[in-house]
């Protein structure tokens, strides 16, 4: 049932391309033309010229070999000899030590590749993100705290200054009523 209905959509969509390629037009009969029947025409005569002609039938026959010589690959075999491959080879000897050693450190380091602390990797990435997130917003608190505790320290420090000078003043005062009385200081 749901076949049948997608192939009757298929129709609909097909009648619509080709009402929208060929418009009105009809064919001999009257009946409206269909992409499929002339596809399927066009493609019968191609055969029937295909067999009929010997040349044809050669040149099917010869297509694997005409898609074998334009492979770019096979243009290499055919132009660079094995003498200069084995050259590139011996040029690239130590590049490719040096990668084989690698490989096979890699190899040797497999189990701990495998190991279930690498394996967690992505796990602990995000607690540490989220610690660092953490970190970010306490160093921002401390950056406030610090200003906040220097704000309070400068007007200690302008408070103990106001307090030191009133302390001379009076001090100063007081010796001078001393001396206007005739009193000793205690020292």
């Amino acid at each position: 049932m749901d076949k049948t209905s997608d192939a009757d959509n298929l129709e609909v969509r097909l009648q619509a391309l080709e009402s929208q390629i060929y418009g009105e037009r009809r064919n001999k009969s009257g009946k409206p033309i269909k992409c499929a029947e002339s596809l399927a025409r066009i493609q019968a005569g191609l055969t029937n010229t295909a067999n009929k002609r010997e040349r044809v039938k050669i040149l099917h026959k010869k297509i694997e070999d005409l898609l074998k010589y334009l492979d770019p690959q096979f243009t290499d075999h055919i132009t660079v000899p094995d003498a200069m491959k084995l050259e590139f080879i011996l040029a690239e000897e130590d590049f490719l030590l040096s990668q084989a050693a690698l490989l096979e450190q890699v190899s040797n380091m497999q189990p701990l590749l495998d190991s279930t602390y690498i394996r967690d990797v992505p796990e602990h990435a995000t607690k540490l993100q989220r610690l660092s997130q953490i970190h970010i917003k306490e160093q921002d608190q401390t950056e406030a705290q610090a200003l906040e505790v220097k704000k309070l320290f400068e007007e200690y420090n302008k408070m103990m200054f106001l307090l030191s000078k009133q302390f001379t003043q009076w001090d100063e005062t007081l010796r001078k009523v001393e001396e206007t009385k005739g009193v000793r200081p205690v020292e």
